[in-house]
């Protein structure tokens, strides 16, 4: 019997995957949060599925999205990173991820953990809606607006409030599941 899924992720195998594994699971392990902020960011403008698609080549890129490492990165490393035709080669957002990771070390520093920062936004709660299709669900809403803001004060780059709302969807901290998908009930019992 077929699940019934967010409409979103369609019949794409990698797609469904995501959804099914990933999209909406409460994250609150630095590393992981790294890597979908590394994501979120070079998605803007662009598609999702573009970006799991290259999703392994931007790990083989990045260093396994170690952020200690790549904070250092030179600017030899830089053209590398430009010439790599396996990620997304733009060069505003290869220089944001380099002091992204400068900004969430410090971060750490101040707060202990990016996702005690992070997640302080919703006292490490995760946020269930409850829609009944995907055309209900926002882009943006007042929280990722709020978010977005505190990150681009402290220097962020790429932190739109679109592309924080995805990075919460993403990370779990909101249950953008429809009701009717298979995933929602799950979510919603894990993240109690």
């Amino acid at each position: 019997m077929d699940k019934s899924r967010c409409d979103w992720c369609g019949n794409d195998p990698l797609y469904m995957s995501y959804h099914d594994h990933e999209w909406g699971v409460p994250l609150f392990e630095d590393k992981i949060l790294f890597e979908f902020l590394i994501l979120e960011t070079f998605q803007a403008g662009l598609s999702w599925i573009t970006i799991l698609r290259k999703r392994e080549n931007f790990r083989q890129a990045f260093d396994d999205f170690d952020y200690l490492k790549i904070a250092h990165y030179d600017e030899a490393k830089y053209e590398e990173l430009l010439m790599n035709t396996g990620i997304i080669r733009n060069k505003l957002k290869i220089r944001s991820a380099i002091s992204n990771a400068q900004l969430f070390i410090e971060i750490q520093k101040e707060y202990g953990s990016f996702s005690n920062y992070f997640w302080s936004f919703t006292d490490n709660q995760s946020i269930s809606n409850q829609w009944d299709n995907m055309s209900q669900v926002p882009a943006t809403t007042d929280l990722s607006d709020t978010i977005s803001k505190a990150l681009k004060k402290k220097g962020f780059k790429f932190v739109g409030s679109t592309v924080i709302y995805a990075y919460m969807q993403a990370i779990g901290m909101v249950n953008d599941h429809v009701s009717s998908c298979f995933r929602y009930e799950q979510i919603k019992s894990e993240a109690l």
